[in-house]
């Protein structure tokens, strides 16, 4: 507890001076936390602009506490003047840096030459929708989209898609293994320095309850599942807002 709550000091600070009252508050709400979920794992712990709310990041989720440590807010805060999802940002920002820290040693990558755009997508071999976007990835790369593939198998580790994960990161031909896979062919069975727990542990950290999972670049989590020609107009209307 002691670690977590240092961590949480240390991050406040870094967002705004803290004052005496604000390290007391920060301590009560997440003691608070803790003691509703005693094994969380909490990231950051902030003033929120909800006044007298602090804003608190843990296990991929934003949440919202009182500074007395009575009262949690969960769902979106939505600054009405400005027409915006300040949970939503807050949650792309946490995406964004989270997936930019994995390198590209670690991903299966499929590209166009010259891409519009690069999308970061958490996958499952044996996830039916997962399947119909691969199919399609000759489509999405036209449309000027890189798609860049991190792994969570949903049913974890010890399972059949997480062994599977694991043989196509260990394949001669990773991107051909890849594709076989998802086309429905179990693929050789091997084992290597992989990255699959890790991403997995990853894709927990940042909420993934789901996949295929679509990630913008800008941390904005646009799919689920989109056809290439939906997917494209999404991305452009990100860059328009």
């Amino acid at each position: 507890m002691f670690k977590k709550l240092t961590l949480c000091l240390a991050l406040a600070a870094a967002a705004f001076t803290a004052t005496a009252a604000d390290v007391k508050e920060i301590k009560i709400v997440s003691d608070a936390i803790l003691s509703l979920v005693p094994q969380a794992k909490i990231d950051s712990v902030v003033k929120s602009s909800l006044p007298g709310f602090y804003e608190v990041v843990t296990g991929g989720q934003v949440v919202y506490v009182s500074a007395d440590g009575k009262y949690l807010l969960q769902g979106s805060l939505f600054d009405m003047s400005n027409k915006k999802d300040l949970t939503e940002a807050r949650l792309g920002g946490i995406r964004k840096e989270l997936v930019d820290n994995v390198p590209k040693s670690k991903r299966i990558v499929f590209a166009p030459k010259d891409p519009k755009y690069t999308v970061t997508v958490f996958t499952d071999i044996d996830c039916g929708y997962c399947r119909k976007l691969h199919n399609d990835i000759a489509k999405y790369n036209e449309q000027g989209i890189a798609i860049e593939y991190l792994w969570f198998p949903r049913s974890g580790p010890g399972t059949p898609s997480f062994d599977k994960a694991v043989s196509v990161w260990c394949a001669t031909d990773r991107n051909k293994a890849f594709t076989d896979a998802k086309s429905g062919t179990d693929p050789k069975a091997a084992q290597c320095d992989n990255p699959i727990a890790e991403e997995f542990e990853l894709g927990r950290r940042v909420g993934i309850n789901g996949t295929p999972t679509v990630i913008a670049p800008d941390g904005t989590q646009i799919g689920g599942y989109l056809a290439p020609e939906a997917m494209r107009q999404r991305l452009d209307s990100l860059v328009a807002k």
